[in-house]
């Protein structure tokens, strides 16, 4: 949710951390903040608003000096976005500093008590609750930082990812992480902190991920060392050689890095399928899968956890499943599943998937999954992230670092790797004859060259998009693997342009929503030649005839549609089971210019953050 930067060398700090809140930005952005020690003292600003808010409050604030230096990037959960409430935070004495990412949940019964003892609070935060609690540990038990933070932890309930500082012990930054994120990069003699790679990536290419109820003391000069937190066990640090480049995280000439990643999805599905699908050989090499054929082909049942847009793509990949593995799939919010008391086998299969890997929601499914006896499989697109470390086994989607917060490529590697794995499944299991097995390899291998001739429709979904810019509602109609894709393009357009958007099984039209629909509201109907197209034109008539505005999404040389539609955006001819990665292209871009032509922030989009990693 929040983003954490800290440093502690013999450069200057301060750089380097502006630089890594504005890379990590998309994490949050209610509020920012900087904390820095130079010559006896900590330095300290922080503002509502964005990283730039920041930057010019610092030049008018506080000296920019200092080796040793933490900062924040503000997703608020307590308390209001506001200069007070922004992170970092002070302890009553002004000694300790504190950055957090994350939940205190006993915080107001841990206030409470501090209070009776004489703290004071300025701000509404959990925050601020637990620096002083390390504060007052640290006093009592006159026992060094790294202790004082291990204590406090122990007592609290809740997610963090934390990282603190004592002015008068300048040679150190104490961390930890339960729920939430955070990387060590490790240079020479200099150790970056963060709650991803990116704000250190183009200074060391080796990091540590700390895993949950980890803490480590990084001192200048020294070698870290990582104790567990509850019982103060040392743990071996891994280094892990990060394979993120700079390049990658730069906009590349677009104007936002949602569009650039809606046009990077060619490349994405040909790295997520590279060296898994050989087609001329009809094979799918996939280690996660073959090393766990029994497990998936023994499944009773499939249940695939996720949130948002990858609960879409779960969705898609139910209708792939049933199809093609005849196993049966159930698809569940993440955040529904967990506490709802499901029925979980050992013979169950569970996937998960997350882009961030991170998804507090989809962390907490998994853990009760494999605690029930189930086979847990994860589907993730960052290397070394918590949920590739929880599940028994896995696969990467190899769409590189989305940095907008409206997942885009995200969306469709996650359906390639899902179409891979029933693929294969399907092939070992006989529910798919040779032939159609080599000609799903064959069309797949084709999807990349169709998406990048689906973006060349990028200026007539522009065109589109200016005219129903100014609409306050929007309609999405697809049927069967289309319907998934409905809903998924309703949710790009609500997310990053704030109108009011939903997504039905065109079926599902007569059953409400049709009540919608008049000369004001545009509906947009997924209505390609493969699945029950008849069935949607006729529900492109009875919209025809209440004198709604219909965008359709066609087959290449479709004239039904075409006569009926008042505009109409083609894909090309694919298999039924792939043509969700092309029919989302068009609706990702509608969002994308309705979004920009309003003047939204489409990359950091208000109130939502990319990683979630509280409730």
């Amino acid at each position: 949710m929040c983003g954490i930067v800290g440093y502690i060398g013999s450069r200057e700090a301060y750089p380097i951390i502006i630089k890594g809140l504005k890379r990590l930005e998309y994490r949050g952005y209610d509020s920012a903040g900087i904390a820095l020690y130079d010559d006896g003292t900590i330095k300290l600003s922080k503002t509502k608003g964005k990283v730039e808010d920041l930057e010019s409050k610092v030049q008018n604030e506080i000296s920019t000096h200092g080796t040793l230096g933490i900062g924040h990037t503000r997703w608020a959960t307590h308390g209001i976005p506001n200069d007070t409430n922004s992170h970092p935070h002070y302890s009553n004495s002004g000694d300790l500093v504190i950055i957090h990412n994350g939940i205190i949940e006993n915080y107001e019964s841990l206030k409470n008590e501090l209070e009776k003892r004489g703290y004071s609070f300025k701000s509404d935060t959990d925050t601020e609750v637990l620096i002083n609690l390390i504060e007052e540990i640290k006093k009592n038990s006159k026992v060094k930082l790294g202790k004082a933070v291990q204590i406090a932890l122990n007592q609290v309930v809740g997610a963090y990812a934390i990282a603190v500082f004592d002015k008068n012990k300048p040679n150190e930054i104490v961390v930890a992480r339960l729920g939430s994120p955070l990387a060590i990069g490790i240079g020479e003699d200099e150790y970056f902190i963060a709650s991803d790679a990116t704000p250190f990536i183009e200074y060391t290419n080796n990091a540590i991920y700390l895993e949950d109820e980890e803490m480590a003391v990084v001192r200048r000069h020294k070698k870290i060392k990582i104790r567990k937190i509850k019982d103060d066990s040392l743990v071996s640090p891994y280094i892990q050689e990060l394979q993120l480049n700079l390049e990658q995280i730069e906009k590349g000439g677009f104007d936002h890095f949602m569009l650039k990643e809606i046009y990077e999805q060619p490349h994405a599905i040909r790295d997520t399928y590279r060296g898994r699908l050989l087609s001329d050989q009809a094979i799918i090499k996939m280690a996660g899968v073959e090393d766990n054929m029994k497990t998936f082909l023994n499944a009773n049942r499939i249940i695939i956890v996720a949130c948002g847009t990858s609960w879409h793509a779960g969705l898609v990949a139910e209708y792939i499943f049933e199809n093609l593995v005849r196993i049966p799939v159930e698809v569940e919010y993440a955040s529904e599943f967990r506490y709802r008391n499901p029925v979980i086998n050992n013979n169950d299969v569970v996937i998960a998937i997350s882009q961030s890997g991170e998804t507090a929601d989809t962390l907490a499914a998994i853990k009760l999954a494999k605690a029930s006896g189930a086979f847990v499989f994860g589907v993730c697109n960052v290397v070394g992230s918590s949920i590739a470390r929880e599940t028994d086994a896995g696969a990467y989607t190899h769409a590189g670092p989305e940095i907008g917060v409206a997942s885009t490529k995200a969306f469709t590697t996650q359906i390639t790797v899902l179409t891979l794995i029933a693929l294969r499944l399907a092939r070992a299991k006989g529910t798919l004859t040779s032939s159609d097995y080599r000609k799903h390899l064959i069309e797949l291998e084709m999807i990349p060259e169709k998406v990048e001739h689906t973006l060349s429709s990028d200026s007539l979904v522009k065109s589109i998009a200016d005219i129903y810019k100014s609409a306050q509602n929007f309609l999405y109609l697809g049927r069967n693997y289309n319907f998934p894709v409905a809903l998924e393009g309703a949710l790009k357009l609500k997310e990053i342009s704030y109108i009011h958007a939903e997504g039905y099984p065109a079926a599902e039209m007569k059953h409400g929503p049709i009540a919608l629909i008049d000369e004001n509201m545009p509906i947009v109907v997924i209505a390609t030649k493969k699945g029950h197209y008849e069935k949607v034109v006729s529900n492109i008539e009875e919209i025809k005839a209440r004198k709604g505005k219909i965008i359709g999404i066609v087959t290449e040389g479709d004239t039904s549609v075409k006569n009926l539609a008042d505009h109409v955006i083609e894909v090309p001819e694919t298999l039924e089971c792939l043509v969700p990665l092309l029919t989302t292209i068009p609706l990702q871009l509608l969002s994308y210019h309705i979004a920009v032509m309003l003047d939204k922030n489409v990359d950091q989009p208000r109130n939502l953050a990319k990683s979630v990693t509280v409730e």
